[in-house]
């Protein structure tokens, strides 16, 4: 042994005997000082523990709800799938299942029962593990399982302890049980005693005869290994022996154990999902700024109950839904008409998004047709070309430059070569005519020739400069020609803001979703009122003038199904866009009220549409069907009109690919308004 060990043994012999002098010197104070140490353990880990105002809290739990702008909820932000109910409405059997088989004394003890807690400890250490946590201790670790943990350790165990008997100074012994009977957890996210019975045995609570209690009682020791579904045989055994332990603490006849032993389990299982809601990605859209908003202000979006009202029309926001269902459904048959044999199935997508022009307050937005397959939203997240509907910010970077949309340019083949020497060449379904054609027409009749050259004339810079102002604000556009026809990806809502913009006037209003954020009980706790910002976008006349433009797509040009197919006589302006090879679809529509718009197409764009996938086809039905239903409703005036004077619509006289007429006059000439009134209402008599 070397002299340092040597040393150190005997100083520790020394100091050993020194202590056993003070023991025999001072036995009563020696006794003392093993539960003082421990009586300092205690006092030491109480700050670690959930104070009283948290349980307090705890107890009053409730999740924050989203609600339309008519108080409909739309969706609950809760912390776990769970739906509380009182202990009147639980079956008296899973309470008497609980306290027999979980805590015998539990109207006796005051959080911990300490007859049975030393009776654990002599079992663990004659080497059988034994539990001997009561019901308030249980529901410390599943109120505060961070705070406490489950670890097998002398520090959690005292933690758990110190917090069930603060439990028990806050809950009553009713408000225990209905507690913890609401909050365990019975796997397959079920979480709390209804969504166990609705799980398991597809009913309510309150309605969970003696086996089926037990049977749910009996998965408390291990929810995994007495699961009833995976592992039905021991289950059951465990089951039995709830049902026996019952029978000991006089809350079944014995000789009914027996005979109820012998029956099967009798499972209606089915896993419970949480509703969705009509406008799920509304909430996922909106969790993230809450939670930021909640924490800046100090609450929890899971426990204070907050109510926030949003925007939302519940009646439209219902009508987007059942469009984009009815219209996908048709669309799908013929995408899975045109696959070929062998090739995965493709599903097909949309976005749907409507907006009030005059607030930029959100109406509806349906993010895909079906949120527990997809998600990813197709308004705010989608990036994809928006095809024509590009070209009104051409067309309105040209009428502020002084162009009218009399001027005209002539339908000739077009070459553009860019800086970096690439050539261009847009072209037409129809080979180019040579004559004239106004700006009006080449708008309205979505003239790739026309909006060519017009570009040419205002510049990139100018038309992207306008798309950004009116609210193309996140995407980035790349400065070159080809910009016209709509090549640089963008969003849905990006794009139903700018022609929001347009149908203000010109001035752009940030789409909002919230218009307020109040307490449980009602108390206005922060509004959100539209932000105007202090120059407008464009110009209020070219504005005007730009939606005058765009009536005629919906009058004459490809947007004519609007007037055709769903008799809307409305003041109605919007653009058809579709891009390459109909990878995309998209319809957009302006009304004094409400600005709406769709696209339409796969998630990997380089799966193609058929000719079924021309905006006009896919997305404008979408936004008809939401527009025709809302007018029928008076859910929007039938009579509100743009503060520019318009011509009363007139048949269309060109339907979508159709070149536009060359001479106006003749569209003028009283002969040919009789002429084609008459070929009209044959048209609709035959529709």
């Amino acid at each position: 042994m070397t002299p340092l060990l040597q040393r150190a043994a005997a100083f520790s012999t020394a100091q050993f005997h020194r202590l056993s002098g003070l023991v025999r010197q001072h036995p009563v104070r020696a006794a003392l000082v093993l539960p003082a140490v421990g009586l300092v353990y205690v006092l030491v880990l109480i700050p670690f523990t959930p104070g009283i105002g948290d349980l307090r809290k705890a107890k009053s739990e409730v999740p924050s709800v989203l609600l339309a702008s008519d108080g409909t909820v739309l969706a609950e932000y809760k912390r776990i799938n769970r739906q509380w109910v009182t202990l009147d409405k639980i079956s008296p059997n899973v309470v008497n299942a609980l306290i027999a088989t979980e805590d015998r004394r539990f109207y006796d003890h005051h959080g911990i029962d300490f007859r049975r807690t030393a009776g654990a400890v002599l079992s663990t250490l004659s080497g059988e593990l034994q539990g001997g946590s009561t019901i308030t201790q249980q529901l410390a670790r599943n109120l505060y399982p961070e705070e406490i943990g489950r670890a097998a350790t002398i520090n959690r165990k005292v933690k758990e302890a110190i917090t069930a008997i603060k439990i028990e100074a806050v809950y009553s012994k009713r408000e225990i049980l209905e507690t913890y009977l609401n909050t365990v957890p019975f796997l397959y996210n079920a979480f709390g005693i209804e969504m166990a019975a609705r799980t398991y045995f597809d009913k309510s609570a309150d309605k969970l005869d003696v086996l089926e209690s037990a049977t749910l009682i009996g998965m408390l020791k291990g929810t995994s290994y007495y699961n009833p579904v995976l592992n039905p045989e021991r289950a059951r055994k465990r089951r039995n022996l709830v049902l026996a332990q019952m029978a000991k603490n006089g809350k079944l006849e014995p000789a009914r154990v027996e005979a109820l032993a012998k029956r099967p389990l009798k499972l209606d299982f089915e896993r419970q999902v949480e509703p969705l809601g009509a406008a799920p990605h509304v909430a996922q859209h909106l969790r993230k700024w809450l939670v930021a908003w909640a924490d800046h202000k100090g609450y929890d979006i899971h426990a204070d109950g907050l109510r926030v009202r949003t925007t939302l029309d519940a009646r439209i926001q219902k009508l987007a839904n059942q469009a984009m269902a009815r219209q996908l459904a048709q669309l799908q048959k013929l995408a899975d008409g045109q696959r070929k044999a062998g090739q995965e199935r493709a599903v097909l997508q949309a976005g749907f998004l409507a907006l009030d022009p005059r607030s930029g307050a959100v109406r509806a937005w349906v993010g895909s047709r079906d949120y527990a397959q997809e998600q990813f939203d197709h308004v705010s997240q989608a990036r994809r070309q928006p095809g024509s509907t590009f070209k009104p910010f051409v067309y309105g970077a040209a009428f502020m430059k002084g162009l009218d949309p009399s001027d005209t340019y002539v339908d000739r083949a077009v070459s553009i070569t860019s800086q970096g020497g690439a050539v261009w060449t847009p072209s037409d379904e129809t080979p180019p005519t040579g004559m004239p054609v106004s700006l009006r027409d080449g708008l309205t009749y979505s003239k790739n020739t026309i909006t060519a050259q017009l570009m040419q004339n205002v510049g990139p810079a100018s038309v992207a400069q306008l798309a950004q102002s009116l609210g193309v604000r996140q995407s980035k556009l790349d400065l070159v020609p080809s910009l016209a026809l709509g090549t640089s990806p963008v969003t849905l809502l990006e794009m139903v803001a700018a022609y929001g913009s347009i149908a203000n006037a010109g001035h752009y209003l940030m789409p909002v979703l919230v218009a307020s954020v109040e307490d449980r009980n009602g108390q206005l706790l922060e509004a959100f009122e539209p932000v105007r910002e202090s120059q407008p976008a464009m110009p209020r006349a070219q504005a005007l003038t730009l939606v005058d433009v765009m009536r005629g797509v919906i009058d004459h040009g490809t947007g004519s199904a609007i007037r055709q197919r769903y008799g809307i006589q409305a003041d109605v302006a919007g653009k058809t866009g579709t891009t390459q090879d109909n990878t995309d679809g998209w319809f957009i529509m302006m009304h004094p009220q409400l600005v709406a718009g769709a696209r339409v197409g796969f998630n990997d764009n380089s799966v193609t549409m058929g000719a079924w996938g021309q905006g006009a086809r896919s997305a404008l039905p979408m936004v008809g069907d939401v527009f025709q239903q809302a007018l029928r409703s008076r859910l929007l005036d039938q009579n509100a009109e743009f503060d520019i004077p318009r011509p009363r619509p007139q048949p269309p006289q060109a339907s979508p690919g159709q070149q536009p007429p060359q001479q106006q006059q003749r569209r003028n000439d009283p002969l040919s308004q009789i002429v084609n009134g008459l070929f009209g209402r044959i048209l609709r008599q035959l529709q």
